[in-house]
């Protein structure tokens, strides 16, 4: 099975190299609520270039390691996300063997970008090709889905419409080249905290079907469209506020929006010396904040990992 994330095999280490890059939502509405309590979503997906990685190679026991300048935000391993997916895949697949499972954590915890469920994706990936188990598809993607509701839309790796809870994952049209200004205040949100603080009507699916020939176009279709969780976690955490402004204020960005459930928030550019100039007015003004420029992803399989 082709996997949707690039892979590098390191042969000193025998490891599986991949990428988990950060999921955003270019817009979120909130359509409803199953009686179990999870929320139905309508949301576009992409990706942005900056990622976590994970490293995995075989070995007797099944272990966790993380690193990066965020390593000291993870939970500890028993409630990672990460050691949750090997362990699930494990058991799923029949594999008696175990992983030596590295993590480099440069995305914010808890930041409404996807870091966790990327993560887990990028784990299935590597442990499907590490323990040569060539998992169906369809298989790997209920089995994510039970580790966490945006496990298949990272695993599915694509820019996509998502529905459902997350399961319900259909391709997008073409979205056209653009760079990201990534913002966070370094506030963790829960998401848990922002669904039950969320209020009003539920909206509407927002759909559209054709390519966007340009970056104008696709900022004009979305900001008809919106973040509906973006009150409630603003309420929780207006630094959010602050950031959406930083970003709307800033020359060039086309639109600046919260993404997921908060608190990073991006910005549109349609150039690289746009989004590197914006970022570092960003900087300069709030030297606190976690900034990052990079070019838009739709399509995970073209970006190349680092350790």
């Amino acid at each position: 099975m082709s996997g949707t994330l690039a892979e590098i095999r390191n042969p000193a280490a025998s490891a599986v190299l991949r990428a988990a890059p950060a999921k955003l939502n270019l817009y979120l509405h909130v359509t409803g609520k199953r009686p179990d309590g999870y929320h139905l979503l309508d949301s576009l997906i992409a990706f942005a270039a900056i990622h976590d990685s994970v490293a995995v190679r075989e070995a007797d026991s099944l272990t966790l390691t993380a690193e990066g300048p965020f390593a000291a935000d993870l939970p500890e391993s028993g409630g990672n996300i990460v050691l949750k997916a090997a362990k699930a895949f494990r058991e799923h697949a029949g594999v008696r063997t175990g992983a030596e499972i590295r993590l480099t954590k440069r995305l914010p915890v808890a930041s409404g970008i996807g870091g966790g469920s990327a993560d887990a994706a990028a784990c299935l990936r590597a442990l499907d090709s590490v323990w040569r188990c060539n998992a169906d598809e369809n298989d790997l993607m209920t089995l994510a889905l039970e580790i966490g509701a945006d496990v298949p839309a990272c695993l599915h790796g694509r820019a996509a419409f998502v529905g459902g809870i997350g399961e319900k994952i259909a391709d997008a049209p073409p979205l056209p080249p653009a760079h990201l200004v990534l913002v966070n205040p370094r506030k963790a949100v829960s998401t848990a905290e922002v669904f039950a603080a969320r209020q009003g009507a539920f909206g509407k699916a927002a759909r559209f079907s054709e390519a966007q020939k340009d970056l104008a176009e696709l900022a004009f279709q979305l900001v008809a469209r919106r973040n509906d969780l973006a009150p409630a976690a603003i309420a929780l955490c207006p630094e959010i506020s602050e950031a959406v402004g930083a970003l709307a204020r800033v020359s060039g960005c086309r639109l600046a929006r919260m993404s997921g459930s908060g608190a990073t928030c991006f910005g549109l550019f349609e150039d690289e010396i746009s989004a590197k100039r914006a970022a570092g007015s960003i900087v300069a003004s709030e030297p606190g904040w976690w900034v990052v420029a990079c070019p838009l992803v739709t399509d995970t399989a073209k970006l190349e990992p680092r350790g």
